[in-house]
């Protein structure tokens, strides 16, 4: 059976989706912006009734050739799609190791030797709720807010959202707790009902903000960028972010910020000196 998460998540996209995008005329009245039920499932190649039913959570489960279809009409990008096959085919869970839930676990002796040797490049790794698994100090320097959470709390979207500050640390808070949400929601496809994520997105519901974003139904991986903070001890500082995910893991992310031009780096030469001495 077609799945209620599915189900929300079709809808989203399909509200998401000018006409235009598809070839489609953007003329007639609409009851939203997005496409009509009966145009996806015509972009698709399914029946109209087929589609509604997978709306509305009770259709039969589809084949990887109507999710193939659906990604096409809906004009998914690659984790939009890789989410859809996991609702839609209930894909297991990443295995455990050693019994410890996917998501948690410590980093291996070389990843933990690889933050020390980069020591002056902030670099981090964080699973797919984004709690802090392990940074080097000049991270630690970097996010100096996110680290006076205790260790166990220590997670970036409970920083985000949990602590006035982070409004002005982060120059486009909006931008990075979107960004951290949807990675929240891929997490979720690939490890559903999995307990402390389920408690942390109970915890983040209380805040306004999270509700809106969560209800976007956004989904994302690690990516690349820019960020831009307000650091209380350095100032504005902007460092372009790699997240690519660890060799043996299906959620650990390694993250490294590096500085896009002269200004940047000796902003952030100060802070991986006062990393080192502290």
């Amino acid at each position: 059976m077609a799945t209620r998460e599915m189900a929300e998540f079709l809808r989203s996209r399909r509200d998401r989706i000018r006409p235009a995008v598809v070839g489609l005329p953007e003329g007639g009245r609409r009851r939203t912006p997005g496409l009509r039920r009966a145009e996806v499932a015509l972009l698709a190649g399914i029946s109209p009734d087929y589609y509604m039913r997978l709306e509305q959570g009770r259709g039969t489960r589809p084949s990887p050739s109507v999710l193939d279809g659906l990604a096409r009409a809906l004009v998914l990008n690659d984790d939009e799609r890789d989410h859809l096959y996991r609702l839609a085919l209930e894909l297991p869970s990443p295995p455990q190791v050693n019994g410890e839930d996917p998501l948690d676990g410590q980093v291996g002796r070389e990843v933990a030797q690889l933050l020390d040797a980069i020591d002056r490049v902030p670099a981090y790794v964080v699973n797919g709720r984004l709690d802090v698994l392990a940074w080097n100090r000049t991270a630690a320097a970097l996010m100096c807010e996110v680290a006076e959470l205790p260790e166990p709390r220590r997670n970036m979207l409970r920083y985000a959202f949990g602590d006035p500050r982070a409004r002005s640390f982060y120059v486009d808070w909006e931008g990075v707790v979107r960004h951290g949400v949807a990675q929240l929601r891929a997490a979720t496809g690939r490890d559903p009902g999995n307990p402390v994520t389920e408690a942390l997105i109970r915890e983040l519901s209380r805040d306004a903000a999270f509700r809106d974003c969560w209800a976007r139904q956004d989904v994302k991986g690690p990516g690349t960028g820019r960020k831009e903070y307000r650091h209380p001890v350095v100032g504005r500082i902007s460092l372009d972010y790699i997240g690519m995910l660890l060799p043996g893991t299906a959620e650990h992310q390694f993250v490294t910020l590096t500085a896009p031009d002269a200004e940047s780096q000796a902003a952030l030469d100060k802070l991986a000196a006062a990393g080192v001495s502290a």
